[in-house]
Formats: C-alpha cells, sequence, structure tokens
C-alpha cells in the first residue's frame, strides 16, 4: 500500500465535491483527508485528495478523477517536489497547575494559543503531519476535549509544475 497525494483543479461549480467523493465511494477507494478551496482565479477549485492504495489502484484512481467532467488538472504532488501543511486545532483541559507547561509545548511547537478560559486551551498548530502527531503525541497526560484537523493541503515547489488554464 502507497499513499499519494493528489492536487486537482476543477470548475467551481455545485456538486462538484460531490461528484469526485462519489467516484471514490463507488469504486470502492479510501479517502485519507480531502481539502478544497477556491483559487485565485474563482472559476476555480483546488482539491487536494490523500489517499492510498495499491499502483494498480493509485493509477485507476488518477484516470477515473481524470475524466469526471469538472476536473480541469490532475497532478500528483510528490513530497520532495511539493510542501504540504496541515492545521489543526486543538482543545485541551487544563488549570492553574497545567496551564504554563501546556503554553511551554505549544511555544516549542510555534504553535499559537488562540483561546483561553478557566478550564481550557485552544491551541492552532500548522505544519506537516508528522509535526501535528508529534505534538499530539507529547500532549499525553493531558485530556484533549476536542480535535479538528484540516487534512494536507499542498502545492508543488517552484514554477515549473504551476497549471495555467
Amino acid at each position: 500500500m502507497h499513499r499519494r497525494v493528489i492536487q486537482l483543479l476543477v470548475d467551481n461549480t455545485s456538486g462538484v465535491l460531490s461528484r469526485i467523493s462519489g467516484l471514490f465511494s463507488r469504486r470502492g477507494y479510501n479517502i485519507e483527508s480531502i481539502t478544497a478551496g477556491v483559487t485565485a482565479d474563482p472559476r476555480f477549485t483546488r482539491i487536494t485528495i490523500v489517499t492510498n492504495g495499491d499502483d494498480n489502484i493509485l493509477s485507476q484512481i488518477e484516470k477515473q478523477v481524470d475524466k469526471l467532467v469538472d476536473v480541469r488538472n490532475v497532478k500528483v504532488l510528490k513530497p520532495e517536489e511539493s510542501v504540504y501543511r496541515e492545521l489543526a486545532l486543538v482543545k485541551v483541559k487544563c488549570d492553574a497547575a497545567n496551564r504554563q507547561g501546556i503554553i511551554a509545548l505549544a511555544d516549542i511547537f510555534r504553535a499559537n494559543i488562540i483561546d483561553v478560559s478557566s478550564e481550557s486551551l485552544i491551541i492552532e498548530l500548522t505544519g506537516d503531519q508528522d509535526k501535528i502527531d508529534a505534538f499530539l503525541k507529547l500532549l499525553e497526560g493531558v485530556e484533549i476535549l476536542e480535535l479538528a484537523r484540516t487534512g494536507i493541503a499542498g502545492l508543488g515547489r517552484g514554477t515549473k509544475n504551476v497549471t495555467y488554464l
């Protein structure tokens, strides 16, 4: 099993995300994460999908997605040629006794404290998945009340892989 990050440029129309996720569902393909957002040109949306499978399945995914009407471009984002980022919001239970330790840990990871109450903190952390996983592992012993992760967003490095439509 291999993991692959696929980036799509699609028409910014209603239902396009549903049609793409429906293709994965109908074919029994797995989506680890999916992110979508409008590009600098409001006519198009950039969708980043993280999926896994053997080489045949991954090849089929690329071919099947490329056949969809709204899809304008399909690109594999190779790790060595791309930048990946994920956002995590982590709400942790804390009191006066452990608050400073949690804040110090967040500082080490260049995370931001975006909400403070007498019983909890919300921490915002951006980075690659390994960084976020490492942060969460170091929070062991602290009760995580809620966790929201966006999934990967990515772009190819440099200008040679820019898609102009």
